[in-house]
């Protein structure tokens, strides 16, 4: 079947290790299903496998990709829940969570095979690219704000990066919640997009907020991380779930962050439970995954590239159909 796979491990320039073609298709194994993928979506997660972050060379080669939507075995529309081993269905009970892509063969490819347990309905509302969206930056910005953040309606909400896949479900999930959001971006038309998705407000980085917010979504790391704790009111909370400009800021805040009575809360992907509800709530309030650009799997590495380029605005969604 043909893939998109991290052939060679290059932590300088990623884009070199990622080769396109044949790969086996999966073989069938008790407690598993085989799924016939119709699209998936391209995280940030998949450039830093081909940096070697959490895929080791030993596991090579790997076929990349986290989130996908398609249809199984018995012809029902699905959509894949990306970590396994959490909950011990189709894998030893021992086993330590990973996600798609570090021990288990992605999702970009012709056909990907997972645990049943991670196996869920895909609504008849949302398209296969609209689904495939969702496992891993929606369902990531889904926890960060209602469940670590703990945020309800009337809150106010500070987004760094927007553009990126889980800073503009942030905006988009944030916004139809009732929440008061504030997006952050270096680019003039990225603030402009954030607006039209629903904040109230899109700055520069560093720029003061019209007042201090209840809590920060935060995925950029060092570059921002000054910015997203001098925003805080006191109390409030701080979620980060990425570092992609770096994981040192040059200032920790310490003193601010222990005055004021801040919480810092890491968060990673969510639940298969918080997923069925994101799937939910999509289908019955009409909000759909921003999506920059459908692109067919041979066309995999042009997707590669503006994602490292950091040029979309929303997600890259990979198609097979």
């Amino acid at each position: 079947m043909f893939a998109a796979y991290a052939a060679r491990i290059d932590r300088d320039q990623p884009l070199n290790g990622l080769e396109l073609g044949e790969r086996p298709a999966p073989a069938a194994r008790p407690g598993w299903t085989t799924v016939q993928v119709k699209a998936a979506s391209l995280n940030h997660h998949d450039l830093w496998s081909l940096r070697g972050v959490g895929l080791s060379e030993g596991r090579l080669p790997m076929i990349l990709g986290c989130d996908a939507a398609g249809v199984d075995e018995d012809g029902n529309e699905v959509v894949l829940h990306s970590v396994i081993g959490q909950s011990g269905h189709g894998v030893g009970p021992r086993e330590q969570r990973s996600i798609l892509t570090e021990k288990y063969q992605g999702t970009f490819a012709e056909q990907v095979a997972v645990p049943t347990w991670n196996v869920l309905p895909k609504p008849k509302e949302l398209s296969f690219a609209e689904a495939a969206c969702l496992p891993t930056a929606w369902l990531t910005a889904y926890r960060m704000l209602f469940t670590n953040a703990g945020v309800r309606p009337g809150d106010s909400v500070l987004v760094q990066g927007a553009g990126g896949g889980v800073a503009t479900a942030a905006i988009v999930l944030g916004s139809a919640a009732g929440l008061r959001v504030y997006a952050v971006s270096r680019d003039e038309a990225k603030r402009g997009r954030a607006v039209e998705l629903g904040a109230v407000e899109a700055v520069e980085p560093g720029a003061r907020l019209p007042h201090k917010v209840d809590a920060v979504i935060e995925t950029v790391g060092a570059a921002t991380w000054s910015h997203s704790v001098k925003s805080l009111r006191p109390g409030g909370t701080l979620v980060i779930s990425g570092a992609t400009s770096g994981d040192r800021p040059s200032h920790a805040e310490l003193t601010r962050i222990f005055f004021l009575e801040l919480k810092v809360v890491g968060s990673t992907m969510g639940s298969k439970d918080e997923l069925e509800d994101l799937l939910s709530f999509c289908a019955t309030t009409g909000v759909r995954p921003v999506i920059d650009q459908v692109l067919p799997l041979d066309r995999a590495r042009d997707g590669f590239t503006r994602l490292a380029a950091g040029d979309q605005f929303g997600k890259i969604v990979l198609s097979t159909e």
